[in-house]
């Protein structure tokens, strides 16, 4: 019999994403190296059919250019089978409409999981929520299968997806110019400037002697144009 502790371990920001192959509605993939080069936003809703998700799904298929423009593959999943996600898609596409949203095609693989066990290695069941259903996790995985940002809702609680796309330009970004972003960040804001390492860097970050503002030794900023970031992220 598992324990509670067994179903709720989780990988943790920094560690390899852990390696699985399954079934989609796209077909067979291997997780996460059939993604070798990209970024990839794994992410579990609770079950097909439920109205939350429906309005997850449609926007997340319909900002699905917008993520691959910036190098980021999706992949859904579900404790759900594989015929009941294509009827679950079917349905969407003809006879939901949402915000404007309408006649809108799934494309991204959705995972089968009736055995739970991809979501039980990602930590999706949480017991206290809902034994038999996996929350709303997101798992950030780059081009090297690393796990670099993780976010948890709630079953009801739909998620930002204008921050999850903000997330991956951000994750990109800081690696990109070896910076890091404040609280809101967006490109073309000022990033954040790792503190000093020395007394001798301190004073003259403090005495302007370096392409940055300083409001004190351990606080500085300084400009990072919009389209170079966006042209160093995005894919023409």
């Amino acid at each position: 019999m598992e324990t509670q502790q067994e179903i709720t371990s989780m990988p943790r920001i920094g560690d390899k994403a852990p390696e699985f192959k399954a079934v989609t509605t796209q077909g067979n993939i291997h997780f996460p190296n059939d993604y070798k080069g990209d970024w990839v936003i794994l992410f579990s809703h609770p079950a097909d059919f439920t109205p939350v998700c429906t309005s997850e799904f449609m926007t997340f298929a319909t900002m699905e250019e917008k993520f691959l423009k910036a190098n980021c593959k999706l992949v859904g999943l579900s404790i759900d089978g594989l015929y009941s996600h294509i009827a679950w898609l079917r349905s969407i596409k003809d006879k939901i409409e949402y915000r404007g949203m309408k006649n809108v095609e799934v494309k991204f693989p959705l995972i089968e999981d009736i055995t739970m066990e991809v979501a039980k290695k990602y930590g999706m069941i949480q017991p206290n929520e809902d034994s038999t259903k996996a929350v709303r996790a997101v798992f950030f995985v780059d081009p090297k299968g690393i796990i670099r940002a993780i976010i948890y809702y709630p079953l009801s609680l739909g998620r930002n997806f204008d921050e999850l796309y903000r997330v991956i330009i951000a994750l990109q970004a800081a690696d990109a110019f070896g910076v890091a972003t404040p609280a809101d960040w967006e490109p073309g804001d000022d990033v954040i400037i790792g503190p000093a390492g020395s007394c001798g860097s301190a004073e003259d970050r403090m005495q302007g002697k370096e392409d940055m503002d300083c409001k004190d030794w351990y606080f500085c900023t300084r400009k990072l144009d919009k389209d170079v970031v966006l042209k160093k992220v995005l894919k023409k």
